[in-house]
């Protein structure tokens, strides 16, 4: 039993990040029908830019107080990740947006590779260790069983519960939110009532890297390790966890991520480490067979 309550921790952990990355891609199909394959990629980034941000507070500013630079990070890595991913919208996304289907998924594809060998490039392709952040742990359980609880853990399932509970309060009770159902439910009718879908697009882009952001710096503090490669499994993941989850809807996506962090913490827990992705893209299929719109998702409507 507490082997069991361990791996639910952990998978909950892990679940949580797969789940703000996935929103940045369920968001992006929603609102335009795409998959934006570079997502993965901006996710390694804002790694790469919250470990740069803590280095340069911790030994060049000097600032002691962990939770301090924590949130500096935070919110540094957010603004500075956001605006990668606008100029990415502007530049190869937008202007491709009244073309043939493929070609903002090619462009996509062409821009993960870039920002994958540009931080090859820029710092180089060895692993970079991260400073030890929250490293303390908390024992739950009698002197013969223990449940070990980390800090980072609690820190991770806080902010990510924080953050989705924000942005749901966003998109449902405000007028960006109200802007980005109404493209997502038909964008010519929504700018002939005066919705101005470019900027909405924007912001959505904004969003969904604010979230990877997140997703990154959590990633870095808990794993202690970053890598330019980071972006492709996790974002294989995470855009697995929409499609699991329905891709377009929000909360699917945050089940899907929970849904594949505890099958693959549970099964190398149970089974064999080798073998947990196979299983959690095995899930995918057989939920797919029975439920082709996942597991929160509506059936497509084909607008005529």
């Amino acid at each position: 039993m507490d082997n069991f309550l361990q791996q639910l921790i952990n998978g909950l952990t892990l679940g949580s990040i797969y789940g703000l990355i996935a929103i940045g891609y369920t968001m992006v199909y929603g609102i335009i029908g795409m998959i934006n394959f570079a997502h993965g990629d901006v996710f390694m980034l804002s790694a790469f830019i919250a470990l740069l941000i803590f280095l340069v507070l911790s030994q060049v500013v000097g600032i002691a107080s962990l939770p301090v630079a924590f949130v500096i990070v935070l919110i540094g890595g957010m603004i500075l990740t956001s605006v990668w991913n606008w100029t990415i919208e502007r530049i190869a996304y937008r202007p491709l947006r009244g073309s043939f289907r493929l070609a903002p998924l090619i462009s996509a594809i062409g821009m993960s590779t870039f920002l994958s060998n540009f931080v090859q490039v820029v710092q180089g392709p060895r692993n970079k260790p991260v400073p030890p952040m929250f490293t303390n742990i908390i024992h739950v359980g009698g002197a013969s069983h223990q449940i070990v609880l980390q800090y980072r853990q609690i820190v991770i399932v806080v902010v990510t519960a924080v953050l989705l509970a924000g942005f749901w309060w966003l998109v449902q009770k405000t007028a960006l939110g109200r802007a980005q159902r109404a493209c997502e439910q038909d964008s010519k009718m929504a700018a002939l009532m005066g919705v101005d879908v470019d900027r909405t697009i924007s912001i959505t882009f904004v969003i969904g890297a604010s979230l990877a952001a997140v997703a990154g710096t959590l990633y870095m503090m808990y794993y202690g390790v970053v890598n330019f490669a980071d972006g492709f499994l996790p974002g294989v993941k995470a855009f697995t966890a929409a499609v699991l989850g329905g891709i377009g809807s929000i909360p699917g996506a945050v089940l899907g991520g929970l849904t594949i962090g505890l099958i693959e913490v549970f099964w190398a827990a149970y089974f064999s480490s080798d073998y947990k992705d196979v299983a959690a893209f095995s899930i995918l299929a057989i939920t797919l067979i029975f439920m082709p719109s996942g597991l929160l998702g509506r059936p497509e409507i084909e607008k005529v």
